[in-house]
């Protein structure tokens, strides 16, 4: 086995580079939470071990026209200790404080917990509902997407050769907003999600809905949005029967597999539980901000 190689860029450049120039296999190191368990099992060997911790742009947290444009080497703690957009995003800090323990989030990066594309990622749920673009650079220059569009399914992502995320843009936030992140585990803690849902949600002056994004984790391949739960909510003012059309939009929308936590049929049903609890907590929460 070759020796692996370490670098620690100060510069997105000079990240790029070796990324793009690497003739081996490469791997982005942020917090190392899941890269370092993946390495010392043997799961992957990579050639080229690239350090972006040192990179100012990476571990940042600005504010840009009202917007939170959150570095994507910034750790768990970093942002559940950001009083500022704990208060602007309280659904992202949801998912955010259920990765992992303390020591976890104290390691574990925003960027990685998405780069890392398990299904069950918990901040990527809430992270699609608050509508974040990501943005990214490689050899070919600098592009933003939709974060529902970076995985692809598990362990995979849609980024190409020498590309890496640099940071998460949330939108800035209104009166009458409120989002929430739900998951459901066997255990209270330190597990992972067997179904997980995210509602962002606005209302207008009238207490109608006039906004809403939803997504499902755990359910699909990948973490997904669900356009058809959004809109059984819009133009409504969020009440019981609203609530049941985005449950049953959930579940229609969810294709989960049979594995050692759950079964298929206690997903579906579980989806739409998560989902209907989310946005109530989500629609309180837009109820308080005026």
């Amino acid at each position: 086995m070759s020796e692996m190689r370490y670098e620690a860029p100060t510069t997105l450049a000079a990240a790029v580079v070796l990324l793009s120039e690497t003739m081996g296999s490469a791997r982005v190191l942020a917090g190392g939470t899941d890269l370092l368990i993946q390495m010392r099992a043997g799961r992957i060997s990579p050639e080229l071990l690239i350090d972006i911790k040192g990179i100012p742009e990476m571990t940042s947290i600005l504010v840009e026209n009202g917007c939170y444009r959150v570095g994507a080497a910034v750790t768990g703690m970093q942002l559940i200790e950001h009083e500022a957009f704990a208060k602007e995003w309280p659904g992202v800090i949801d998912g955010v404080k259920l990765i992992g323990s303390i020591q976890v989030k104290g390691r574990a990066t925003l960027g990685g917990n998405l780069c890392n594309a398990s299904p069950a990622a918990d901040s990527v749920p809430a992270l699609i509902a608050a509508g974040a673009v990501v943005s990214i650079i490689g050899p070919a220059g600098g592009r933003e997407v939709a974060v529902e569009t970076i995985a692809t399914g598990p362990g995979r992502t849609s980024l190409a050769r020498g590309e890496i995320v640099t940071s998460i843009l949330l939108p800035r936030r209104t009166p009458y907003c409120g989002d929430a992140y739900l998951r459901f585990t066997p255990r209270t803690e330190m597990d992972i999600a067997v179904v997980g849902a995210g509602v962002s949600l606005t209302l207008d002056e009238q207490g109608f809905c006039r906004q809403a994004r939803v997504a499902l984790g755990a359910v699909a391949e990948r973490a997904l949005l669900v356009p058809e739960a959004a809109a059984a909510l819009i133009g409504t003012r969020v009440d019981a029967a609203a609530l049941e059309r985005l449950a049953a939009a959930a579940r229609a929308a969810s294709r989960p597999i049979d594995d050692k936590r759950a079964t298929r049929e206690f997903r579906l049903k579980i989806a739409g539980v998560m989902a209907h609890r989310a946005a109530e907590i989500a629609l309180e929460r837009a109820r308080r901000r005026n």
